[in-house]
């Protein structure tokens, strides 16, 4: 694979990792086996991104919608972060790796939600790579809660309705935790599917895109090398000549 120099390096990558029951079913084994590969995928994708020297990764680690999902299914889901962060963590403080989350907490497990933030506070400190976790998100509902609290904002006499703008609705999306990348440089997503699932639509709105037929267990730091090499190729305009 190509050395980091031929790289052109986005700020901001984020992933859909879409694949993982498909990938166990076409093994003959049950889904929540290529949910733990996947974990694995997580950590080899984001070794290869931090040495690249992408500021933040976002991975859409679980969705507001994927509480549809089969009751076995979502409570193993809710697991992973555990076993991730209580396996990885040290690899990340290695890496200078900082951990964040973006999402709504209220429903997710305390026991998840303890794992999470217990992995924020370890590596609060570390000035590398952001790995950034969206977990129960579903940016709709990011963007109508932004909405009300700069609605509140306004009835409250703190602001005036000409003054909500751009920059004032990105202030109030759960993104502000990263700034200042909140913007998507470059989107990736594997299985084959071409589309957002509800991820990053505001962020989103100048990335580049790059669909992979690779379902996710099979993703590797040479995959996203290979993202990489053709976001190099891009000509990115936003709405200019």
């Amino acid at each position: 694979m190509a050395e980091n120099t031929e790289i052109s390096v986005p700020n901001h990558v984020a992933m859909i990792m879409d694949g993982n029951g498909r990938w166990a079913e076409q093994l003959g084994k049950p889904r929540k086996y290529g949910h733990e590969e996947g974990m694995e995928a997580v950590r080899r994708v984001t070794i290869r991104a931090s040495e690249r020297g992408i500021k933040v990764l976002t991975l859409y680690a679980f969705s507001t919608e994927n509480w549809k999902r089969p009751p076995q299914e979502v409570h193993f889901l809710m697991q992973l972060p555990i076993r991730f962060f209580d396996r990885f963590v040290p690899e990340l403080q290695e890496k200078n790796v900082r951990v964040n989350m973006i999402g709504f907490p209220e429903k997710v497990p305390a026991s998840t939600k303890k794992a999470i933030y217990k992995a924020m506070e370890e590596t609060k400190d570390n000035t590398g790579m952001i790995l950034n976790f969206a977990f129960n998100y579903g940016s709709r509902a990011e963007i109508a809660k932004a909405t009300q609290a700069i609605c509140q904002k306004v009835v409250a006499g703190e602001i005036n309705v000409k003054e909500i703008n751009e920059s004032l609705i990105e202030q109030h999306l759960f993104t502000e935790s990263i700034s200042p990348y909140q913007d998507v440089d470059l989107l990736i997503r594997s299985s084959g599917e071409q589309r957002l699932s509800n991820f990053l639509l505001w962020q989103n709105a100048y990335s580049e895109f790059y669909f992979s037929d690779l379902l996710w267990p099979e993703f590797n730091g040479d995959v996203l090398d290979e993202a990489l090499l053709s976001y190099k190729n891009r000509q990115r305009r936003y709405g200019a000549v």
